[in-house]
């Protein structure tokens, strides 16, 4: 799933390029399959290797400690990851899971690099997701120590029903204020992505179900009401 009609969502890399750029773009590499919690990229690895997703979600994660490991991302079809190692040479920084059936390529860092070389406008693309990661990661951090963890948490829901959120189909055609949120994330997840506890999470999603802002079953969330979801991620304005 793309989210190229979504009006609201992030713009996943291989959108940002013309058709005849993206489809030489998408035969770079080797194609592979991954299934549900398949590793594509593991944290400490020294791979140089970019992987551009085709089909299926992907989750990244950083490791705390030895025991923690924080949900930082998801990745959906369009998206590339593995984009800092392969630039910079270093060890991956994060490991991404799938989430279920993934199709990919996996191209190598010299074959990226000619590419870039003889695109400018590939290159252009790479080096602004590069800027926008960057400050979305640095945005989210300063975010987690500012907001109480129910502001953090429907800022979480608000990105993901904006970038991966299915509209609900109405006799009227899409209404775009009410979305399934198509990523399959657990409350320890939610946790995750809030740097907050399970049990915090729990109860700030309770409230938000209370308040018919959003429903939740079988690891799905729906969403009922986007304005009034994204005025419970405004510190200043309240849910209800």
């Amino acid at each position: 799933m793309t989210n190229g009609s979504n009006p609201d969502g992030r713009v996943p890399f291989l959108d940002t390029l013309s058709p005849r750029t993206r489809a030489a773009f998408t035969r770079l590499g080797a194609l592979r399959r991954y299934a549900l919690g398949d590793v594509l990229i593991r944290e400490g690895d020294h791979a140089q290797e970019l992987m551009v997703l085709h089909e299926g979600l992907v989750k990244v994660t950083a490791r705390l400690d030895r025991d923690r490991a924080f949900l930082t991302d998801i990745r959906i079809a369009g998206d590339v990851v593995g984009e800092v190692a392969v630039t910079d040479a270093g060890p991956r920084s994060a490991t991404v899971t799938a989430c279920g059936d993934v199709l990919a390529s996996v191209v190598p860092a010299q074959e990226l690099e000619s590419f870039l070389d003889a695109s400018s406008e590939t290159s252009q693309a790479f080096r602004r997701m590069l800027c926008v990661r960057l400050r979305r990661s640095d945005r989210l951090r300063l975010e987690l120590g500012r907001y109480p963890v129910p502001v953090r948490l429907a800022r979480v829901l608000v990105e993901l029903a904006e970038s991966y959120g299915r509209p609900r189909r109405t006799f009227e055609g899409l209404d775009w204020n009410r979305r399934r949120i198509d990523v399959n994330l657990s409350q320890s997840e939610f946790a995750a992505l809030t740097a907050s506890t399970t049990d915090t999470v729990h109860k700030a999603l309770a409230r938000l179900r209370n308040d018919r802002i959003i429903t939740t079953g079988s690891r799905q969330t729906d969403v009922l009401d986007m304005g009034r979801l994204r005025a419970a991620a405004r510190p200043s304005v309240p849910a209800a």
